[in-house]
């Protein structure tokens, strides 16, 4: 009976550690778009790093903890990279990372699709924010994709330059 016992909790020890999963930095985009004077500048960020619990069949028990390195932010334009980790802007100096840690995952009405709520911290300003993301199994992990809208004066983020207020953010992060 113990033997039997001591298996049974192997077995589910086992399968927790498995659903643990960690992005893959080259294998990932956070893309970002904005525009300034009505022009649309994009641009991107690299260095995704953190933990991912997430098993299709347990969502309840699904978790995000995920972070950026704001000093990679790139516009394909050095001059105005370097703004960008500027004080006024992202602050890299005092605030490296961007990070998201979700509170729930629900699923939706269609199949691969579900709701991440979490929390986004930019320059110590830390906002709710929710969207729907898919899951696609893919080389023994998964790859996540989704995207939202973020103001950025909600994050301290350009005061009050001339650029738009709204963001677009898309996300494809591959972890295993």
């Amino acid at each position: 009976m113990r033997a039997h016992l001591l298996h049974v909790l192997i077995l589910f020890a086992v399968s927790d550690v498995s659903a643990q999963i960690k992005p893959i930095d080259d294998k990932s985009t956070i893309d970002f778009a904005i525009r300034n004077f009505g022009i649309r500048v994009s641009g991107s960020f690299k260095g995704v790093e953190g933990n991912i619990q997430f098993d299709p069949a347990h969502i309840d028990q699904a978790n995000f903890n995920i972070g950026l390195d704001a000093n990679s932010v790139n516009t394909d334009n050095s001059m105005r990279d370097d703004h960008l980790r500027g004080e006024s802007y992202l602050d890299i100096k005092h605030y490296p990372k961007i990070r998201f840690v979700s509170t729930k995952v629900v699923p939706s009405n269609k199949t691969g699709i579900w709701f991440l709520y979490g929390k986004l911290n930019i320059k110590g300003h830390e906002k709710d924010i929710s969207f729907p993301f898919s899951a696609t199994a893919a080389m023994g992990g998964y790859l996540f994709k989704g995207a939202f809208k973020i103001k950025r004066k909600d994050f301290d983020v350009g005061g009050t330059s001339t650029i738009s207020d709204e963001m677009d953010v898309s996300l494809s992060v591959f972890a295993n």
